[in-house]
């Protein structure tokens, strides 16, 4: 059973009413806060002394998250944001598929191989998801096949070939809110092929689907309203053995310090994709917005958001607004048909109401502390302001 009520979770925040933006940035706990104001607490009054704290912080995350997402806590390891996580991702595919593992830690390669192969990647996904595997590309990793549109299990089964290695998509379109189908894509990729997910603008906000995610990047910054420096990433065991640690730093790797030979075998788990130690006090942020998550329960934290989404929604269509794609993911956005977006959007921030404006569209994405009366009738009055104008 959850361990907080509702109102025991509502009562962690602070935001202004008006604050309908989550999808860009979630304001923190009072949870979050007090894990970061007595990590620098202890940091400021115990110095060295600070850090065995910061290191249990950074294991109960460890586990609070591989609770969330069904994992094992060593296949989760810590990184400095989602994208970070995502170029780890596109740099653990080699030009080569690993077979087996050397003295040193490093996958042995087959002589006369060439091709990497091919990554799945939609033009449409955030940017954040995409750079990643371009970058790579570009140093000699996977091949990137752009698809169109959003990533259904339809349009991969069209692109598949010998050549797909693995296929990379956004749990929760960040201009849409479309929810892509994980478990229809794995099941459709099979389990010889690699899914990787960019998570940030689903944990904490839906049901994810995080078991067909063989790889996952996500950070706290959102939904989990647990501020920027920390992300998680997961790489399951099942995977960990097609996989080099392309961006692996001496974090990621068997007594980096005293041994004399170099490179030295990779850690076990997903550390052997880390680049350094993870910001300690970032991290039990994170842990903070997780735990809270898990103690309330993402169902409860889902159906709050979705009945302010709807009432966002019903305001709008009420005032002749446009609101296509409403997918139950937090995320929808609208538009006022003969209206200058721009200055729309400009109306709602006089009003006090906090927005995106992308592409002509004004996005919505209120969280569970969203009062959805309260942001319903200010969103109505400032629309009826703007159509009048």
């Amino acid at each position: 059973m959850p361990e907080r009520t509702v109102p025991e979770y509502l009562q962690q925040f602070d935001e202004p009413s008006g604050y309908l933006d989550f999808a860009r940035f979630g304001p923190v706990s009072a949870q979050v806060r007090d894990a970061l104001v007595g990590s620098a607490s202890a940091i400021h009054h115990r110095g060295w002394d600070a850090l065995a704290d910061l290191d249990a912080a950074t294991g109960e995350c460890a586990r609070t998250a591989a609770g969330l997402l069904g994992c094992a806590p060593h296949e989760i390891a810590f990184v400095g944001s989602t994208s970070h996580g995502m170029f780890a991702a596109a740099h653990a595919f080699g030009a080569h598929t690993p077979t087996a593992h050397t003295p040193t830690g490093r996958p042995s390669r087959a002589p006369g191989t060439t091709a990497p192969g091919t990554v799945l990647a939609s033009r449409a996904d955030f940017p954040g998801a995409l750079y990643p595997w371009l970058r790579a590309a570009g140093n000699g990793g996977l091949a990137v096949r752009l698809m169109d549109g959003p990533v259904t299990a339809d349009a991969v089964r069209a692109h598949l070939d010998e050549g797909v290695r693995a296929v990379s998509v956004c749990a929760v379109d960040a201009a849409t809110g479309f929810r892509a189908p994980l478990a229809a894509i794995k099941e459709v990729i099979g389990p010889q092929r690699v899914l990787v997910v960019d998570a940030v603008q689903a944990l904490g906000a839906v049901d994810l689907e995080a078991d067909a995610a063989d790889v996952l990047a996500s950070g706290g910054q959102k939904w989990l309203r647990a501020g920027w420096g920390a992300a998680l990433l997961l790489v399951r065991d099942r995977v960990a053995d097609r996989l080099d640690p392309g961006l692996g730093g001496w974090s990621g790797v068997l007594d980096p310090i005293e041994a004399p030979d170099h490179p030295r075998p990779a850690r076990p788990g997903a550390v052997a994709h880390t680049l350094t130690n993870p910001d300690g006090p970032a991290v039990a942020a994170l842990g903070a917005g997780l735990a809270l998550v898990r103690n309330t329960g993402i169902e409860r934290i889902a159906a709050l958001i979705d009945g302010a989404l709807d009432a966002l929604l019903d305001a709008a269509r009420a005032v002749g607004a446009r609101t296509p794609g409403a997918t139950g993911s937090g995320i929808a956005r609208f538009r006022l048909p003969g209206a200058d977006p721009q200055a729309v959007h400009d109306a709602l921030t006089r009003a006090g109401l906090a927005t995106t404006l992308r592409g002509g569209w004004i996005r919505l994405s209120p969280h569970a502390s969203t009062d959805p009366k309260t942001a319903a009738a200010r969103l109505s009055e400032a629309l009826h302001a703007a159509r009048a104008a």
